[in-house]
């Protein structure tokens, strides 16, 4: 069963019946002198950590290929949090780079921040959103439609994420001080394109008329400021993760992650092993539903034909705009606040206020259309690119029968003119996507996020946005649609670009009237927020964590290359480098997921300096460095490593060395090193 590249992510959650009031709305932009150099009216804090899974042999999320495998590491996925308070409240935003937050994961996180923390952070004023990239681990998901070409759950994917996302809490948590807030704007026109044109004609005027060239420019950036320095940006922007392919196999955080290794690394100094950085940089998504990176509408093609090239130059743009913006930035005043509730997206009543034809509506229970089964073609088809082996069978998918079934003639009424491929809502054993989904509404000072867990394309995300600021009666700037958030169930159109079913349309799983829905409940919500009154939790989500196959193979016991040892060098570097060259080395290594290094390394470039002391220059969490894992036979792990030299580089005697972690036949893990020969640089 191929599901689109732009693969599902659900969220549940736990938490206090009682949703959070909220202060009444004021005017906030420009309102506040800027704070001393130690003082500001909020507290502020910061925190970062890694959430990287399995290098090796684990499904990676988005593209729904059941061949496309982990296989070494790029640059690896943080969590990048930020906890803002003021007035006995806080709130919680966390920007990870993976492609979903899911159900389970959500769960989790909120699990442990309650043992640690009490009730001081919960579902109400945590919002956990993901940068989508598709170049990450998949597995952590308890949604079969989401683990379908992962071969099931992966323990090791939902540690990896739960961990990370509570260490960059916790951080932010420790890290709490007294600061201010700047907010400031810029645009964007060349990194993103309109995938699915075609569907975006077909709205109103009014609303084409909002994005004159069929893309959100908008960059948006809240800066913070601790200590008379800044030590927090966060970039809104539209534009999908998308910038590396289907044929990738190296785990990255893909453009988003880029700008942010720019502004953290390059500019600020951090480095990612050696505690705390003073400087967190996230660029989190708004509504990029039909916003493609690849700028010549086909997979890694546009600024250049090289994925990785096309990373980096999208990655670079946002971090420039993300400076641009943060130049023109105003001080913000204004308390802090959150609220949340939850819907059942497969059974709203929509009245016709909300609706086009003025006539009350309902949403449907989950179905995927035809076109999600081709995936968008400008980014990267769902379905293979070559035939599948004869022979080759996804065990996952035969554990439930044939799980694919006619849909009845209600539903296709209901989700008309949808063609339907899977009625994801009656799959067995139990619907395969979540329906009980969380609709959130977070204030930062002046900044209004309209929090749910879709991907929304521009137009729909301009319709909340406009519902939400008419509810509280601020300006639509101060309004920002945060996608992919607290949860996930594929996309969601305006009813206009829903009639086209295109690959946006058929993967708006509840119907021609989801947005409709989501405007009336933003509406409610965000009336409730401004009058400062209590809304009921809602329906419960679902856990189904209990009822999770898992079809992939685990890593056996580690065999060195025959003749050697574990860590010695098979290619060794040449003994001199210009700078601008590219070193490599091979080691004879082990299985990355006996020991995932999370928050460490497997190879370091280190430098030997004036003291005769070997010092780390990189690693493969950085843009220069890459990580290839391979197989030989059944057991023999060979580890690839890549350094394009900077031209900054200060000329000297290097080396590489390799960590990793093998298993015997006992059941013993034993840790390793290698070292390759020294090389100059000059």
């Amino acid at each position: 069963m191929p599901l689109s590249r732009r693969s599902v992510l659900a969220r549940t959650a736990i938490g206090t019946f009682a949703a959070a009031t909220a202060p009444g709305v004021s005017t906030v932009f420009g309102a506040a002198a800027p704070a001393a150099a130690d003082s500001g009216p909020y507290q502020i804090g910061v925190g970062l950590s890694d959430i990287t899974g399995p290098a090796a042999e684990c499904g990676m999320m988005g593209y729904a290929q059941i061949e496309q495998q982990t296989a070494g590491i790029h640059l690896r996925p943080r969590a990048r949090a930020y906890v803002v308070g003021r007035g006995g409240r806080r709130v919680v935003f966390l920007v990870a780079d993976n492609c979903m937050i899911f159900p389970s994961v959500h769960r989790g996180v909120l699990a442990e921040l309650a043992r640690r923390y009490g009730d001081m952070y919960t579902e109400q004023n945590v919002l956990l959103t993901s940068t989508h990239s598709h170049a990450t681990c998949g597995g952590s998901s308890n949604d079969y439609a989401y683990n379908s070409s992962i071969l099931g759950f992966q323990q090791q994917v939902y540690d990896a994420e739960v961990n990370g996302i509570v260490e960059a809490i916790s951080a932010a948590h420790t890290d709490l001080g007294p600061g201010s807030l700047a907010v400031g704007r810029s645009e964007l026109h060349d990194a993103s394109v309109n995938r699915s044109r075609v569907a975006w004609e077909l709205n109103p005027a009014a609303d084409k008329q909002h994005f004159p060239d069929a893309i959100d420019p908008a960059v948006t950036t809240l800066t913070m400021r601790k200590g008379g320095r800044i030590v927090g940006v966060v970039t809104w922007f539209a534009t999908h993760c998308t910038s590396l392919t289907n044929t990738n196999r190296l785990i990255s955080s893909d453009n988003k992650g880029y700008a942010s290794f720019c502004y953290e690394h390059t500019e600020h100094g951090v480095r990612y092993l050696d505690g705390e950085p003073a400087f967190v940089a996230a660029f989190p998504q708004t509504n990029a539903g039909d916003m493609s990176p690849n700028l010549n509408l086909e997979p890694g093609s546009g600024p250049t034909e090289d994925e990785f090239e096309n990373t980096r130059i999208i990655g670079e743009r946002q971090y420039r705009a993300s400076k641009d913006a943060v130049a023109r930035a105003q001080p913000m005043d204004g308390p802090v606040d959150a609220m949340l509730c939850y819907i059942d997206l497969a059974d709203i009543a929509v009245d016709g206020r909300f609706t086009p034809d003025g006539q009350p509506r309902r949403t449907a229970s989950a179905a995927a259309g035809v076109s999600l089964a081709a995936g968008s073609l400008e980014d990267g088809p769902s379905l293979p690119t070559k035939p599948v082996p004869e022979g080759v069978r996804n065990p996952f998918l035969e554990s439930f029968g044939d799980p694919a079934q006619p849909a009845p003639a209600w539903l296709a009424d209901a989700q008309a003119p949808k063609a339907i491929l899977l009625p994801f809502g009656l799959m067995p054993p139990v619907p395969w996507v979540p329906n009980v989904l969380p609709i959130q509404i977070v204030r930062i000072g002046g900044l209004y996020l309209a929090a749910a867990g879709g991907e929304f394309t521009i137009t729909a995300g301009l319709r909340v946005r406009r519902a939400v600021a008419a509810a509280l009666n601020v300006p639509l700037e101060q309004v920002l649609m945060q996608g992919y958030a607290n949860a996930y169930h594929e996309y969601v159109t305006t009813p206009e670009e829903y009639d086209s079913q295109q690959y946006e349309g058929a993967s708006t799983l509840f119907g021609r009237y989801t947005l409709c829905a989501y405007q009336q409940e933003f509406t409610r919500l965000a009336t409730a927020f401004a009058a400062r009154q209590q809304v009921p939790r809602g329906p419960a989500p679902r856990d189904v964590s209990q009822l999770q196959p898992n079809f992939q193979p685990g890593a056996g016991p580690d065999i060195p290359v025959p003749g050697h040892d574990f860590g010695e060098v098979l290619v060794q570097p040449a003994r001199f480098y210009e700078r601008g060259g590219r070193v490599a080395a091979e080691f004879v290594s082990a299985h990355p997921k006996h020991d995932i290094r999370r928050n460490g390394t497997f190879m370091e470039v280190q430098r030997q300096n004036s003291a005769g002391v070997w010092v780390r220059m990189a690693n493969e969490g950085e843009w220069a460095v890459k990580y290839y894992w391979s197989k030989r036979g059944l057991a023999e792990s060979i580890a690839r490593f890549t350094w394009d030299i900077p031209m900054e580089a200060p000329p000297g005697r290097y080396r590489f060395q390799h960590y990793a972690t093998r298993l015997d036949a006992g059941g013993a893990l034993y840790p390793f090193t290698g070292i390759s020969d020294e090389f100059e640089v000059g």
